[in-house]
C-alpha cells in the first residue's frame, strides 16, 4: 500500500475516533443533558462511557501513527522555522 492511501486510512480512523469521543463527550458533560430534558438514568450511560474511553485511546494510538508517518516533515519544518535564509523543505 503506498503511502498516501495509508495516510488517507489514518486520516479516516482519526475522524471516526475524533467523531466518536466527541459526541459521546458531549453526552457526558454535566448539565448538558437537562438542558435537553434527558437524566443520565434515560441513556446506557455505562456504554457511552466504554465507547468513549476506547475511541479516546484508539485515537492516541492513531495520533502516534500519524506523528511517526509524517516525522521526516515535522523535523524538516521545525528546522525551516528557526534557519535563517534558504529553506531545505520541499
Amino acid at each position: 500500500m503506498n503511502k498516501l492511501k495509508i495516510n488517507f486510512w489514518v486520516d479516516v480512523g482519526l475522524a471516526v475516533t475524533f467523531f466518536g469521543s466527541f459526541i459521546t463527550g458531549l453526552v457526558k458533560w454535566p448539565g448538558l443533558l437537562r438542558w435537553f430534558g434527558l437524566t443520565h438514568r434515560s441513556l446506557p450511560m455505562k456504554e457511552i462511557t466504554l465507547i468513549h474511553d476506547w475511541s479516546g485511546l484508539i485515537m492516541g494510538l492513531i495520533v502516534l501513527v500519524h506523528l511517526i508517518l509524517h516525522w521526516n516533515m515535522i523535523v524538516c519544518m521545525t528546522k525551516n522555522m528557526f534557519r535563517r535564509g534558504e529553506k531545505q523543505c520541499t
